[in-house]
């Protein structure tokens, strides 16, 4: 929670950050039976933690609290361990790490024993979600860049005061970097428990490992020049795009555009340009029919087929595309024959 330094982290805290998302090394104590594959979104994580994790994530309305998020912002603080010596010197208590005053505010008893507890899996994993469900509300209306999920990571580690001050992530400067450090670490360990969920994408490479990344962020909102390599921003109106009922909801909304969302899917093993257009000129010399479509493929449409670029999917396999579609819509997995007018597909190109 607050920033402070637990023996229980300590024990975790084996990092090597290299770039932007780093190789992490995970204590793999087996302290308590896990789920090797579970479904639903998550795995790898205790059997008493599962079912709390999956409620809290669908309590929240905002796409980004997904299960692994929560799974492994659990496992950075705690390591899923319950037992009541987990508490920092500064007095953060339970598997959440709340410290008393901050859970005065989020504890619940979410699990019905009668007692709201920091130290109950259910109790603390319900506070956890509703506490990231509120940063990360803040942090999307706060206007400040970056990705929205680290925003709310660094105000539940070092308070939102924190994240105000530097309007976004405090950098490695601030507290020894634990803050800077805490984030980075978290995002980077969440593939290790993100499960099957409703999204199936199969297949190894680059390609695939794209498309998986994009589908991370189903329901993330479409922002006209929103969105780049480290996730999703506000973006802007230029006059005919990004508005909706009449205003520009570009400038407030963060989320991605077609082509932002195709540039973080790939990021940074392939540095694709910004727009769908130049993508489109960057790849073009590798073009895939569409009976040859493989997963992670650039799909492009054009007005008319007239060659003006407007749309860039990511073919995702079974015929379908993740894509950011319009203003007032989210990413999505649509049919490919149905992404956009049909007249206008103008063709793919493997990146």
């Amino acid at each position: 929670m607050l920033i402070r330094a637990t023996a229980a982290i300590a024990v975790l805290f084996v990092v090597a950050i290299i770039g932007l998302m780093g190789m992490v090394l995970v204590d793999e104590d087996a302290h308590a039976e896990e789920i090797s594959d579970g479904g639903g979104g998550l795995r790898g994580v205790p059997a008493e933690f599962r079912p709390w994790i999956l409620k809290a994530a669908a309590a929240c309305k905002e796409p980004e609290l997904t299960p692994a998020l929560l799974a492994a912002q659990l496992n950075q603080e705690s390591g899923f361990r319950t037992d009541r010596s987990t508490v920092s010197h500064a007095g953060a208590q339970g598997p959440a790490q709340f410290m008393p005053g901050t859970w005065a505010t989020w504890g619940r008893d979410d699990d019905g024993n009668g007692e709201a507890s920091p130290w109950d899996v259910g109790d603390a994993v319900m506070a956890q979600g509703r506490m990231m469900c509120s940063l990360l509300k803040q942090a999307k209306t706060s206007g400040y860049s970056g990705d929205v999920r680290g925003l709310a990571l660094a105000g539940y580690n070092a308070g939102w005061g924190a994240v105000q001050r530097y309007e976004g992530v405090p950098p490695r400067s601030f507290a020894g970097g634990e803050t800077y450090n805490y984030v980075q670490v978290i995002l980077a360990s969440m593939p290790r428990f993100q499960g099957p969920g409703l999204v199936q994408i199969s297949g190894t490479g680059n390609g695939a490992d794209a498309a998986r990344k994009a589908a991370t962020r189903l329901g993330t909102p479409y922002s006209w020049g929103g969105g780049g390599p480290l996730g999703p921003s506000t973006g802007f109106c230029d006059g005919r795009n990004g508005y909706l009922n009449g205003r520009c909801s570009a400038s407030s909304t963060v989320g991605f555009d077609c082509s932002s969302l195709v540039q973080y899917a790939y990021w940074p093993d392939l540095r694709l340009p910004r727009t769908a257009a130049t993508q489109y000129g960057a790849t073009s010399d590798r073009p895939v029919s569409r009976k040859n479509l493989k997963v992670g493929d650039l799909l492009f449409w054009s007005h008319g087929g007239s060659g003006a670029i407007y749309h860039v999917a990511l073919y995702a396999g079974d015929g379908n595309v993740i894509h950011a579609p319009r203003t007032g819509r989210n990413v999505e997995i649509a049919p490919l024959t149905s992404a956009m007018p049909e007249r206008d597909y103008y063709g793919a190109t493997r990146p």
